[in-house]
């Protein structure tokens, strides 16, 4: 069987129709069914052949798309298949009955083995893994910022779970709304500057995908509003935007359950109609970059900030952790920093309330015009029995597949995350395996500010020769207390760690995981991160880079009361068979501390004595 995977090919100009052109198509069909007596009516060519256009944007769309059926009947839903290896996007609510493990029904009509891969459960997304191909028919995220209201698009999905055959549904709609926001359901789901759209959206097209006209995916299905009495829709449904998607996306394929993200603090509408500072967190990054009560938030992450509607949009589409830049206002003078956004819950408050009864999606619905009800709730389906014979009531999971699943505190899938940290290191390692050269680093050179330096670095200590001095670290004795030199963040402290990882190892550096791949604060671009827990150190991030595995920085906090010591690590250079860095730039905070060539690098036996 052939598959496309592209949509390059289908992207009819003559979809986007204006309004006069719309007119024009209208007024050829009055004239066509209601022209002159007698006459058989005659379509024009135009509207013929913008017809099989959309059949066929349509079905190879449905290509992409997946029934989901829980283990033993227990409900479903839908999906969209997004990489030719099987990895799907569906709803948190979707797979939350069916564990980790269920049976996708594609429109091939063939039945496929699917594990869990990693959750969100604030945003109601999950990643899930079809088994059995390498060449899975797949959309491709596209930009949903390009989506405007009015738009064509149409939904494909499993609604009431009525895709026995495999064979799924589609609706037409039109995009209703853009950068909606729908407050928390119950304590955790929350939907961000989703889309809305009147395409029918309803209990078991939840997880599937919302397409544009082109057939790009531009977001999942996932909330509706419905009347009162029964689960019937009204023409108002949200998808979550693909833009969203994209963000979590790595870190989903961790195998993580992540979080989303806070500023630290809370914003609301001063009397002369600005987004103002309301109350922040002493401890917050937004803090440490100089953010107070009362400064105007004048951009975030790149959007303009004019509602506060509009910043708890934008901040809604980031996941714990991610960096992100920030224009605030203080008395006419503007500032532009860089933060690293908080999580919304603490680690054991997420699992509580995904593990809890708390979490699950309520299922009845109020109707969402009316003034005192409730809002909407997101629609989960009624668990009810299957009636395809293709999936049994009761399936036990094959062994080849029971291998795919590692549960472990913390995760939707560890089995992932041990993938990933091996796949990241065992490309690292190609630029050098530093696992036998555990003794003495000896490095020297200038300073970008002014003299000259010397460092060695060992399996228990770091000493060092600054112009200011010489300082040493001690790794002992507890690191976060240890900072040197001065004004550097504890960079001795950071560059022990940095070779710690090189000679020991992922699996020996302490506790580490794969996070998913998230831009660094000092340099651009999208990295993989593995991150480090070690001595007294909670957090130490190492960015590679993806493409080639070179290992481009790292960012460590000394505790969550001081800023970050980030070095990116430049210029590598051949010694003995190993790729070492000879520029490292040190930042601290907002502040670059120096940058340091290094003029020699030598790696000898370990000493007692001072370099």
């Amino acid at each position: 069987m052939t598959h496309h995977h592209g949509w390059a090919d289908l992207r009819p100009m003559h979809l986007r129709i204006d309004r006069a052109s719309a007119a024009m198509l209208w007024a050829c069909f009055v004239t066509a069914g209601f022209g002159l007596a007698g006459e058989a009516a005659e379509v024009p060519a135009a509207v013929r052949n913008a017809e099989q256009t959309r059949i066929r944007i349509i079905a190879k769309a449905k290509q992409t798309a997946i029934c989901i059926f829980a283990r033993g009947g227990h409900g479903g839903g839908s999906g969209v298949v997004i990489s030719p290896d099987g990895y799907a996007l569906t709803n948190y609510h979707v797979v939350k009955p069916a564990g980790n493990y269920m049976k996708c029904g594609m429109d091939d009509g063939q039945l496929y083995d699917a594990i869990l891969v990693g959750l969100d459960p604030t945003g109601d997304v999950a990643l899930i893994k079809l088994l059995g191909r390498d060449d899975f028919p797949h959309a491709t995220l596209a930009d949903s910022n390009q989506v405007r209201s009015g738009d064509w698009c149409f939904a494909v999905g499993n609604p009431f779970l009525l895709a026995t055959d495999f064979q799924p549904t589609v609706t037409y709609g039109i995009v209703s709304g853009v950068h909606r926001y729908q407050p928390p359901a119950g304590t955790l789901l929350e939907y961000t500057d989703c889309i809305q759209t009147d395409a029918a959206i309803n209990p078991g097209n939840s997880g599937g995908p919302l397409f544009s006209a082109a057939g790009e995916l531009i977001g999942v299905n996932g909330r509706g509003s419905f009347e009162k009495r029964g689960r019937v829709n009204v023409g108002v449904g949200y998808a979550i935007s693909s833009n969203q998607i994209k963000h979590f996306l790595g870190y989903l394929r961790s195998g993580r359950i992540v979080d989303h993200a806070t500023l630290g603090a809370t914003v609301a509408t001063s009397e002369e109609g600005r987004v103002v500072v309301a109350n922040i967190l002493e401890s917050s990054d937004a803090y440490r970059r100089g953010l107070r009560y009362g400064d105007e938030i004048v951009s975030f992450a790149g959007r303009e900030i004019e509602t506060v509607n509009a910043f708890k949009n934008v901040l809604g589409i980031y996941p714990r952790g991610w960096n992100v830049s920030l224009k605030y206002r203080r008395e006419d003078q503007d500032f532009d920093v860089m933060v690293r956004l908080s999580g919304v819950h603490s680690k054991r408050e997420l699992l509580r309330k995904v593990q809890g009864p708390a979490a699950r999606p309520p299922r009845k619905e109020p109707q969402p015009d009316q003034p005192d009800a409730p809002k909407p709730k997101p629609d989960a389906p009624k668990p009810q029995p299957l009636p395809a014979p293709q999936v049994p009531e009761k399936s036990k999971v094959p062994t080849e597949v029971a291998k795919l699943v590692r549960p472990r505190e913390g995760y939707a899938n560890y089995y992932f995350n041990l993938q990933n940290r091996n796949r990241v290191w065992s490309s690292a390692k190609k630029h050098g395996d530093f696992s036998s050269r555990t003794g003495q680093w000896l490095l020297s050179g200038v300073l970008s500010n002014g003299g000259e330096f010397q460092i060695a670095i060992e399996d228990q200590r770091v000493l060092a020769q600054f112009p200011q001095g010489p300082a040493v670290v001690e790794a002992t004795l507890d690191l976060d207390q240890q900072a040197d030199p001065e004004g550097s963040g504890g960079l001795l402290t950071a560059l022990y760690l940095w070779r710690r990882l090189l000679t020991a190892g992922p699996g020996k550096f302490g506790e580490m995981f794969y996070l998913g791949t998230a831009p660094a604060t000092s340099q651009p671009g999208i990295f993989e991160v593995l991150v480090g827990t070690y001595n007294v150190i909670q957090e130490t991030r190492f960015l590679f880079d993806a493409q080639t595995g070179h290992l481009r920085g790292m960012e460590m906090s000394l505790n969550n009361s001081t800023d970050r010591c980030e070095i990116v690590f430049a210029e590598y250079k051949d010694h003995d068979g190993l790729l070492i860095p000879h520029k490292l730039r040190i930042h601290h905070g907002t502040q670059l501390f120096a940058t340091i060539e290094v003029n020699r690098a030598e790696i000898k036996a370990a000493t007692k004595e001072k370099p």
